[in-house]
């Protein structure tokens, strides 16, 4: 049984495109009747109209600033504080009604440990807005 080769035609220039466009299609048809299919429904509880207005939001308090120096000192709000006091501080201040944001400023050249101490001390106390600022600032 010989097989006859078309060498001498030069490459099929033709690309047939038509089992492609069925197959494309024949996907469609299945998403379009399976789309409604997979959709549900939700119970959402929406809020009531009330007839109070809602208490008008606190000025927020004054942030506590929280500043590592280069040789392991801590200061709170420009007014150094020892590691050991700080955990009992935080926690009072994390006892608020409106708690602050705990920005804390590290010198770039601070080492990493004490940080982990301050950032421990505050999850421990319970602060839940913590924030970093940039020394240049």
């Amino acid at each position: 049984m010989a097989f006859t080769s078309n060498s001498g035609a030069g490459p099929m220039a033709d690309i047939n495109v038509t089992p492609l466009v069925d197959v494309m299609l024949v996907l469609l048809i299945i998403f379009m009747v399976t789309a409604p299919a997979l959709s549900y429904q939700i119970q959402v509880d929406l809020p009531q109209r009330t007839t109070n207005p809602p208490p008008q939001p606190k000025d927020p308090p004054e942030p506590i600033r929280l500043r590592i120096e280069a040789g392991g000192t801590v200061t709170w709000n420009n007014s150094p504080i020892p590691i050991s006091v700080l955990q009992s501080s935080l926690e009072v201040e994390a006892q608020r009604t409106v708690q602050p944001t705990l920005e804390i400023e590290t010198d770039p050249d601070a080492q990493y440990e004490m940080l982990a101490k301050v950032l421990s001390r505050a999850k421990n106390s319970g602060m839940a807005k913590i924030a970093f600022v940039d020394p240049g600032q």
